[in-house]
């Protein structure tokens, strides 16, 4: 069995993840191929693959513009092949912080949701298979003025403000048993 991933990511973390679930593929005894869409030269032969996974970061509000185009471009294969869609915010981690209230997790919750939203808005692709993992606080790696408006939405979220070094949120158990689900019911579908 063979799997896609794709990923759209702006300081890197994405690419992390997309390594990540590629490892866990592997471990699977799984083939797989790994594409930044931003540097993806096409065509792609989608019949080589059992499922595809695409994993994008959010920042202000919207996934990646190139996972945009690139999902808005394949929503057809993407479909036929029952891909699944990682959604990588910082919000996530607000809605699994366990010392914040009740409020404060269901707003960051619905904040996650409405990327979600508007990234099937945007691009007309329903995925079957949807997990919002919380990203990182890569400061190190942002410009003057990224780091200073990252500073005070941590601030705001509660989230750590010491920009002398980066910051992971990402839940590695939940991607794994997400990666674990999507490669049972891929070959449910081979199986068939």
């Amino acid at each position: 069995m063979k799997v896609v991933v794709f990923y759209a990511t702006r300081e890197g973390h994405t690419r992390h993840i997309a390594e990540h679930i590629a490892d866990d593929l592997k471990t699977q005894k799984v083939e797989i191929d790994v594409y930044d869409v931003k540097t993806l030269l096409e065509p792609i032969d989608w019949s080589v693959y059992a499922t595809a996974c695409v994993a994008a970061s959010v920042h202000l509000g919207h996934h990646e513009p190139e996972m945009i185009a690139f999902a808005k471009r394949h929503r057809n294969e993407l479909e036929q092949l029952d891909a699944a869609f990682v959604s990588v915010t910082l919000s996530q981690a607000g809605a699994q912080d366990s010392h914040r209230s009740a409020a404060e997790r269901q707003a960051a919750a619905a904040d996650v949701q409405r990327m979600v939203d508007v990234f099937v808005h945007e691009t007309g692709w329903q995925p079957v298979h949807v997990l919002s993992v919380a990203g990182a606080l890569a400061y190190s790696q942002y410009n003057f003025v990224v780091r200073f408006v990252m500073k005070r939405i941590a601030r705001q979220q509660g989230a750590p403000t010491d920009t002398s070094r980066d910051y992971v949120f990402t839940d590695w158990q939940r991607l794994d048993q997400f990666v674990n689900d999507l490669v049972d019911g891929a070959r449910g579908r081979v199986g068939r």
